[in-house]
């Protein structure tokens, strides 16, 4: 396993916000997030990016992105979620999951720290959903 952060989270060795995991994959709400909601998935074992993955992976990775979407938007009561793998920003597989309303809402100028507080609810309503 590497050492960036999402395999640190994924080991336990940094706290998160999880929302999901199973043998493959994990979700957690992202501190920095562009808006409140903002959902990364991940997978458990490091891929530099998603060409890497197995075929039977990288399907299930995106259909695991659509299920938690769905619970993500309810949650939020956004218009949709929109889904952002840029993979520029950490060295590790993962898709963003972000409740928006209009284009706008996809602008990572707008990530910010968000309080603790209003993380931990939003984590307990998505896991709740």
């Amino acid at each position: 396993m590497g050492k960036d952060v999402f395999c640190r989270i994924v080991s336990g060795e940094i706290p998160s916000y999880k929302l999901y995991e199973d043998e493959d994959f994990m979700s957690f709400l992202d501190v920095n997030p562009i808006r409140l909601g903002h959902t990364l998935l991940i997978t458990k074992k490091h891929y530099k990016n998603i060409y890497e993955m197995p075929e039977d992976l990288y399907n299930r990775f995106f259909l695991k992105a659509k299920e938690l979407s769905l619970f993500i938007q309810d949650v939020t009561m956004s218009d949709r979620v929109g889904l952002v793998v840029a993979g520029l920003d950490i060295d590790h597989v993962h898709i963003h999951l972000l409740p928006i309303n209009e284009i706008g809402d996809l602008d990572f100028k707008n990530q910010h720290k968000e309080k603790p507080e209003y993380l931990a609810k939003i984590a307990k309503d998505i896991k709740i959903a």
